[in-house]
């Protein structure tokens, strides 16, 4: 019993120390958490890769330049093109706001007695001015201060310059490190840790890896339907509703009201609208159907809830690392959630009977005799290490 406890506080001090680590280091672990981001999600490519009989140096080198040369697309066409969107969506929101001042407002107050009024557009449009002359000021003092300091740039150089090396070193040792940290694992505790493990790496995986391929294409599809329409904001309108669709159905609700009242306000036409909705309509239905099912599959994902809570906590606490360590840390904790209720339900508590074994492999209290009747899939085993974190 005493060595029990003994472990206990020394895993308790163990993550108090890694707390402090992150809470202090944080500029300088963001490259790093960065770089590891990007190794976890491109490890299982790498694993696909070698078992097309290639080295691991040499898949992971057609990974790295694959990656190199999408970026250098995005920020040679993509960027361009939406910086044109959204400049273009900017012309179009007084439009916007004219509209539903003098459309939608008095339609809504004469069928449903609906009394509210919109903000002056002319107010709005000279609080953005204020502001973005104090954003001006502020990005003035910052490269006043940046050009002064010659350290400052080489620090920054560096950090940016860290983020593909790092990257390249992490996804060629990935399988390495992690057979290594399963070693160092406790005999004791390692049925349990490794079970843990591979059932948070299929939570986060199912979010990130499933969800975001369906951001992508939800976002392509959209994009490329409200162009085919003829809207002229319609891309950048379908890129949005797209990358907020991890929360269900937000991202097409957005995106249908953006895209009705563009349609309006360009065309004034009920085709256009009638087209807004089918384009919406099409990408749901592959969305439930197609998308959902095949890129995301059975795996348990995040609640969109805990998502969004997770990423404004992690920046509330830890700034940019905090936000990039909110869906990892996130999926470890409903893993751990998932497994306290677990040992709850088969403790003496919840079913008021006597003492009985301790699980196998397992230090924590003690599982009834009705605990054998579980699910095999519930009890603690020790397969082969993952090769994912």
């Amino acid at each position: 019993m005493n060595s029990t406890n003994n472990l206990r506080w020394q895993m308790l001090a163990l993550f108090v120390l890694l707390g402090a680590t992150l809470y202090f280091l944080a500029p300088v672990l963001t490259p790093f958490a960065i770089a590891a981001m990007f190794a976890y999600l491109f490890d299982p490519l790498a694993d696909l890769l070698e078992r097309c009989r290639l080295s691991r140096s040499v898949a992971v080198g057609i990974v790295f330049l694959a990656l190199c040369l999408v970026v250098t697309l995005i920020l040679l066409l993509l960027v361009p093109y939406l910086s044109r969107q959204v400049a273009a969506f900017i012309e179009a929101l007084p439009q916007w706001f004219a509209w539903l001042q003098n459309v939608a407002v008095p339609w809504l107050h004469e069928r449903f007695e609906l009394d509210f009024e919109l903000p002056d557009m002319q107010q709005v449009v000279t609080v953005l001015r204020a502001h973005w002359k104090e954003a001006g000021g502020l990005a003035a003092a910052i490269v006043a201060g940046i050009s002064k300091s010659g350290f400052a740039v080489i620090a920054w150089a560096t950090r940016l310059v860290v983020i593909p090396v790092a990257f390249f070193y992490l996804l060629r040792d990935w399988d390495v490190m992690i057979a290594k940290i399963h070693d160092l694992l406790p005999r004791s505790i390692e049925p349990t840790v490794v079970r843990l493990a591979r059932e948070a790496d299929e939570t986060l995986s199912g979010f990130v890896r499933g969800q975001l391929s369906v951001m992508i294409v939800l976002g392509l599809i959209y994009a490329v339907g409200l162009w085919a329409v003829g809207l002229s904001t319609g891309p950048l309108i379908g890129l949005i509703a797209g990358v907020i669709s991890f929360v269900p159905y937000l991202g097409s609700i957005t995106g249908i009201l953006m895209g009705v009242i563009a349609a309006i306000v360009q065309y004034g036409d009920v085709t256009h609208v009638a087209l807004v909705g089918i384009v919406f309509a099409i990408g749901q239905l592959l969305e439930s159907y197609v998308l959902v099912p095949r890129l995301v599959g059975e795996k348990i994902g995040l609640h969109p809830v805990a998502v969004i809570f997770a990423v404004l906590a992690g920046g509330e606490l830890s700034g940019f690392l905090g936000v990039l360590l909110a869906l990892p840390v996130a999926s470890v904790l409903m893993v751990l959630l998932r497994y306290a209720n677990e040992r709850y339900r088969a403790s003496q508590l919840y079913v008021h009977e006597g003492p009985a074994p301790a699980p196998e492999g397992d230090s924590g209290a003690a599982l009834p005799p009705q605990a054998e009747a579980q699910p095999a899939s519930l009890a603690p085993s020790a397969p082969p290490p993952s090769t994912r974190a």
